[in-house]
């Protein structure tokens, strides 16, 4: 490509790709050092977070924040400082030395530094049904979704924290749900004995060592769920299924780039958060060794904005505007 070509392609400081907690706390402090930045986001900002009904655990917040209102709140204050939020996927990153080029929805662009951070995705059970379902009768988040199912009844499929604890959230609408485990309880303790106030109270059964096989639906709408218990087919008359059985990486940008993933699909990094691409870091629910959790996402987050800086300062000099 000729010099002329190279100035007309979009250049920024940093890009990030996702804007969820991790982007979101990266950019508030690349942004406040003036380091110009833009994030990709191709779902919803504040990633899991926004769409996760309440969150117990991040410190500060003694009696829980609701995800959305936590990430509208992140996603005001970088904006606030600078940083642009633009809704796009990322589909490809090159190595160019100094730059790095990135192929885009918005079309080509250029970075001298780049934060992936780009989460995990809901992972699916890969039955019949639940793909031709998607949206008429199947979900994966009950924030989103669950008011649809007033008085209605509901499947919930899955035994780990998210499942049990969206189970419980979505008993604010409907009359019952079948909570359909595969092996056993997987959640922590302290949700399971906030489970069995709900079981006591009739308002979810709970199926261990059920095997969901198909998701049937009638009228273009979920009808059933068939499943398989102790070698007897059972069946749950519902009027909606929720699947919560665990997280993927959203990696499969990076699969024919020189990023090197892990086993699972995970980025790996160096203790300093950057990948084997010299400029490339990442951070969040996506590096490999996360532990999965908002806070550590967000602490993560500011971390690589802060090597990011470091790595600007020895290499490039800010964009100028």
């Amino acid at each position: 490509m000729d010099e002329a070509a190279v100035q007309d392609i979009p250049t920024h400081d940093v890009i990030m790709i996702g804007a969820g907690p991790a982007a979101l706390s990266a950019a508030i402090y690349t942004t406040r050092e003036d380091i110009e930045t833009l994030l990709f986001e191709r779902g919803v900002i504040g990633g899991l977070a926004a769409v996760t009904d309440k969150i117990d655990n991040y410190p500060g917040f003694p009696d829980g924040v609701e995800g959305l209102n936590l990430a509208q709140d992140l996603q005001k204050q970088a904006e606030r400082f600078g940083a642009v939020i633009e809704l796009g996927e990322v589909t490809a990153i090159e190595d160019e030395g100094e730059f790095k080029r990135l192929e885009t929805t918005s079309g080509t662009m250029r970075a001298r530094a780049v934060l992936i951070a780009t989460g995990s995705d809901y992972k699916k059970i890969g039955v019949p049904g639940e793909l031709e379902l998607y949206g008429r009768g199947v979900h994966y988040c009950a924030t989103c979704d669950g008011a649809f199912y007033r008085g209605k009844t509901l499947a919930v499929i899955g035994g780990g924290n998210s499942a049990v604890q969206e189970a419980m959230f979505l008993t604010r609408f409907t009359t019952h749900i079948d909570l359909v485990v595969r092996s056993t309880i997987k959640a922590s303790d302290v949700l399971q004995q906030d489970l069995q106030k709900f079981v006591d109270d009739g308002k979810i059964t709970i199926h261990l060592g059920t095997i969901t096989d198909e998701i049937v639906g009638v009228d273009n709408a979920v009808d059933k769920v068939m499943a398989t218990k102790d070698g007897q087919k059972v069946e749950f008359k519902v009027d909606g299924v929720f699947v919560f059985v665990g997280l993927s990486p959203n990696s499969q940008f990076l699969k024919d780039t020189p990023v090197e993933l892990d086993e699972v699909g995970l980025v790996l990094s160096n203790e300093d958060l950057q990948t084997n691409l010299p400029g490339v870091f990442v951070a969040g629910d996506i590096r490999s060794g996360a532990t999965m959790q908002v806070a550590s996402a967000v602490g993560e987050g500011a971390t690589a904005a802060l090597k990011i800086r470091e790595y600007l300062e020895g290499r490039a000099h800010p964009v100028q505007n």
